[in-house]
């Protein structure tokens, strides 16, 4: 059984592999990831995140999204916890409140795409939790109305529908929130500007479509409940209020005159320009949405379900889930986002359940199908994107065509989400009358999902073999596919101090090992997760693989060979399993080492590059 993973130690371990508390402007999450906002991203140690125990992956989208994100699975939260607890973080808190500008970067049009989808993702990344909760809610009494129809009049009902509604009602107040961190701004100025667009008293003045006035200035009568874009317009208007006010107010005023300032000059500017503006422009993306639908739905949804896993892997997705509502709020409905997330779900599945098919070994099997029911089941993706689909990397055309065929499908059949819910099996009520629509879709994607990730399966297999070599004198072989490092990159003192000898580090690509020189193998460790290995040129080799794996007492290593056998280069020397290292919170990363370092001198070696299993990456001489 793996070992439970301490979350402190994690926490303190990433936070400080990422630059230290003193580099982190704001920390928030979503279902699988810690998003970082870094003040410098350079001083960010990816590989060191990456053999902190419990971490499946990074994502630096710094250059983006702004982002810099470390994916935990199942274990986020409460690594996510351990963070704030040990550092005082709060979700979404900017750590420095210096409201000067920052450097100012060239304006162009790329850069300015960039900036806003950085923008857009930021601002949604709190709501995205609430607007699962709320629509997940809005499920269960679905659910409860089809057992009982008089359930919908019942005070559970009617009640708890209230709290259902609230996420999509008040989303710009959510929107405010995550905006005004994203700018450097005070969030509960931008929160009360939102929350003023849904006071009663406006509501009363829409109702009464009482005309009115500001500063002899008509103001245009709209509704703002469940709005995006009118919520992000006046967000900036108060981040940039709040900059100015702080630099002409004297100091100790600025208590006084900044908060209200900021407020009373961005709702002068709100209810006149901005926030009619972004009405308007929300009005304008319903009608596009609704378009898209009704003429080529079936294109739209199949090419967004297609490149939903690269959008996931880039930290982007978050930025589609206001469309959603916005969807959902007009034109009533969302034909495009919901299907293409359920069905991409759906397709990692697929892939993993058509790549269990194929895989021999019964324990990895057993892991790669818990992932595919994971996807379809509990709408997690992350853990089967990095621990199956991507590193094999033939899984994902599978996802991608299963994503693309489901898509169409749906699109034909005119499947619809009515209510905002999670991209599970279990929330397909949400489509209500075009529930079948959406199943047949699903069943669609998950099968073509599996068939082409079984039968491309076929073509990695030979990866396996042994790679026939004639070995030069003192010529060392990449012994395993991937990333080559330092030993100092290794966050395992005894290597990265050379405590046991010079060489490499490695950021394995796959689960194969093979000779790296002509030899004899020397010793094989009792928890098979290291392989002695003496060279016909003197050389003492030493392959680890993994950081602290000698703790799994043997669980996913297989090796191939025995103390004594002699040893070919490129002959296949063991097997070991990358997903369960990650699931018993381990790190992947391996170390090549010359035990004898002193009797042999290492030349040309080169790190940091990408090596293929059998390629030369180094010499070495007794």
């Amino acid at each position: 059984m793996a070992a439970k993973l301490d979350y402190e130690q994690a926490a303190y371990d990433i936070v400080m592999a990422v630059g230290g508390p003193e580099n982190i402007k704001a920390v928030a999450h979503c279902m699988t990831r810690i998003r970082f906002l870094l003040k410098d991203p350079k001083k960010a140690n990816t590989t060191d995140v990456k053999a902190v125990q419990g971490v499946l992956g990074v994502f630096d989208a710094t250059g983006t999204s702004g982002e810099y994100m470390v994916i935990l699975g199942a274990n986020l939260l409460p690594v996510y916890e351990a963070v704030q607890k040990k550092f005082n973080f709060t979700a979404g808190d900017t750590v420095n409140e210096n409201l000067d500008p920052s450097q100012k970067k060239p304006l162009t049009i790329s850069g300015v795409i960039s900036d806003t989808i950085g923008f857009i993702s930021a601002s949604v990344a709190p709501c995205v939790l609430g607007l699962i909760a709320g629509g997940m809610l809005k499920v269960f009494l679905l659910l409860g109305t089809l057992i009982s129809s008089s359930f919908a009049g019942t005070g559970v009902y009617r009640l708890l529908s209230i709290a259902g509604d609230a996420p999509f009602y008040f989303l710009p107040v959510f929107v405010a929130y995550g905006a005004a961190n994203k700018l450097g701004g005070t969030p509960a100025y931008a929160m009360i500007c939102a929350l003023s667009l849904l006071h009663n008293n406006w509501l009363a003045i829409l109702s009464a479509k009482e005309p009115i006035t500001m500063l002899m200035v008509p103001v245009r009568l709209m509704s703002y409940s469940g709005s995006l874009v009118p919520a992000l317009l006046l967000s900036w208007c108060a981040a940039k209020m709040e900059k100015w006010l702080n630099k002409v107010v004297p100091g100790i005023f600025k208590a006084i005159f900044v908060g209200m300032g900021t407020v009373a000059l961005t709702m002068v500017f709100g209810f006149t320009i901005l926030a009619p503006l972004g009405g308007y422009l929300g009005i304008y993306l319903g009608n596009l949405f609704a378009f898209l639908a009704n003429n080529i739905g079936p294109v739209t949804v199949g090419i967004l379900a297609c490149v939903l896993p690269w959008l996931i892997i880039a930290g982007m997705h978050h930025s589609l889930v206001p469309f959603m509502a916005q969807s959902i709020s007009n034109p009533g409905y969302d034909a495009i986002f919901r299907p293409a997330f359920i069905l991409h779900n759906m397709s990692e599945g697929g892939a993993c359940i058509g790549s269990a098919l194929r895989e021999k070994d019964p324990e990895k099997r057993a892991e790669i199908f818990s992932l595919g029911v994971g996807c379809i089941f509990a709408g997690v993706t992350e853990p089967a994107i990095y621990g199956n689909n991507l590193p094999k990397k033939t899984p994902m055309y599978g996802v991608m065509a299963g994503g693309a065929a489901g898509g169409i499908v749906a699109g034909f059949l005119g499947a619809r989400a009515y209510v905002m819910g999670y991209s599970t099996i279990l929330a397909v009520p949400i489509f209500q009358d075009t529930i079948i629509g959406i199943l047949v879709a699903i069943a669609t994607a998950i099968v073509v999902a599996g068939i082409v990730a079984f039968v491309l399966g076929g073509s990695a297999a030979k990866a396996n073999d042994d790679k026939a070599i004639d070995a030069a004198k003192n010529m060392l072989y990449a012994p395993v596919s991937g990333q080559y490092i330092t030993l100092k990159e290794i966050n395992d003192g005894v290597f990265s101090e050379g405590m046991l000898g010079q060489g490499c580090g490695i950021i394995p690509d796959n689960g194969t090992v093979f000779s790296p020189v002509n030899g004899e193998v020397v010793s094989v460790a009792d928890s098979r997760h290291a392989v002695g290995i003496k060279s016909d040129d003197g050389a003492e080799i030493l392959i680890h693989i993994g950081l602290d794996t000698v703790a799994m007492n043997g669980k996913g290593f297989k090796p191939l060979v025995k103390e004594g056998d002699k040893l070919k280069a490129g002959q296949k020397i063991m097997e070991f399993d990358m997903i369960a290292i990650k699931t018993a919170g381990k790190s992947a990363i391996s170390a090549f080492i010359i035990t004898n370092s002193d009797d042999c001198k290492l030349m040309d070696f080169k790190t940091g590059d990408k090596y293929e299993a059998g390629e030369i990456f180094g010499t070495v001489e007794a």
